[in-house]
């Protein structure tokens, strides 16, 4: 079983089962636990009721409890996709990082789990082979149905400490915006930019409401200053940044 030296607890979840098709981990995503407690959150977790579970915990005074092996497939992403393929468990490690959320209490991360969040990313890219632009947000590969970490969490932080792929926001100074209803160029040049990074976004060239969830969880991870759903010329300018820099 492969475990990370930084838990300081090991909880199994009977949630858990082989990887399929013989998948290497070439993917991280982070979650947060949406729920009152970590240790509600544990309790559901490691419930074969539940139908979920996770490699690894993070409270939020940094305490790292971990549930699976990291060569097991936990079902923490359920429906999602990212770059075209949808079995997201199969290739990814998964960590719950514990903030009541947004229907609760969308607190700020605090120093101490963010440490912990970084200390653990980098012990997890050291046994696996995970580009950048693969460490992502629950709400980067299940746009519209989940939206955590979200806002709050502190991309950049992780960018500084060699964790993810990142650019600074472009400023928000107006300029030309697609909103819903859109159609055209501009939006098909929008959206193939999307799935160019990754997303599951239409190419339809219409502005749809599909369109404007991706573009919402574009914005949580990469211009969280905004999360509405439209691209206005911050949000294009820096998802351009982005791909200029694969």
């Amino acid at each position: 079983m492969i475990r990370s030296r930084l838990a300081g607890q090991f909880v199994l979840s009977p949630n858990v089962e082989p990887r399929r098709n013989g998948r290497p981990v070439d993917m991280l995503v982070l979650h947060y636990t949406g729920m009152a407690t970590a240790a509600r959150a544990l309790q559901w977790l490691c419930n074969p009721a539940s139908g979920v579970s996770c490699h690894y915990l993070i409270d939020s005074d940094g305490a790292i409890v971990q549930m699976v092996g990291e060569e097991m497939r936990a079902w923490h992403a359920g429906a999602s996709s990212w770059e075209g393929e949808a079995d997201t468990n199969s290739r990814s490690i998964g960590i719950e990082i514990h903030n009541p959320g947004h229907m609760i209490s969308y607190d700020p991360f605090p120093p101490a789990q963010m440490h912990a969040v970084t200390a653990l990313c980098l012990d997890i890219l050291g046994r696996h082979t995970i580009a950048p632009r693969r460490v992502l947000a629950h709400s980067d590969v299940a746009p519209g149905r989940k939206v955590d970490p979200g806002e709050n969490f502190d991309w950049g932080l992780l960018y500084r400490h060699g964790i993810g792929h990142w650019t600074p926001p472009e400023d928000m100074d107006g300029g030309p915006r697609l909103v819903p209803g859109c159609e055209g160029i501009a939006v098909e040049d929008l959206q193939a930019m999307l799935v160019q990074y990754g997303y599951g976004a239409p190419r339809s060239g219409v502005y749809d409401v599909a369109t404007e969830t991706v573009v919402a969880a574009f914005q949580r991870h990469f211009r969280p200053q905004r999360c509405d759903g439209i691209a206005d010329r911050s949000t294009v300018a820096t998802l351009r940044a982005l791909l200029q820099g694969l």
